[in-house]
């Protein structure tokens, strides 16, 4: 069972920061992508950042320049760096893990998600 733990969110006013946190626990072969989404009410959910185990990210065009997202391998952490907030920038924000679990002998990659955090940017 793989375990996914947001911290950070919170309400803020625009032009403000915020970090978000993700841990993953449980039993963890190792990590490939690791992300942030995020719904607003009444809206789809929608990518905000990937970034891939050997580090390359990418970025929705909305967010570019603005969130910075990374990641620490050895503590299975993934962070988003969100600064120059805007109202828009508002939602419920889910951690996303492709996890690599199983056996030895046979092992298989699991999509896994966090509980979501909320984010409020007020203007």
């Amino acid at each position: 069972q793989v375990q996914l733990v947001e911290s950070g969110g919170g309400l803020v006013q625009a032009g403000e920061s915020l970090r978000l946190s993700c841990a993953a626990s449980g039993n963890i072969f190792s990590i490939n992508d690791m992300g942030w989404y995020r719904q607003a009410p009444g809206k789809q959910r929608e990518l905000v950042a990937t970034i891939a185990r050997a580090g390359t990210t990418n970025y929705a065009d909305s967010v570019k320049g603005r969130f910075t997202i990374s990641r620490d391998n050895a503590k299975n952490t993934v962070f988003l760096q969100m600064s120059s907030l805007k109202p828009e920038d508002t939602a419920v924000y889910y951690c996303n893990a492709k996890v690599e679990v199983g056996t030895i002998v046979l092992r298989y990659e699991q999509n896994c998600w966090g509980q979501g955090t909320q984010v409020t940017v007020s203007s």
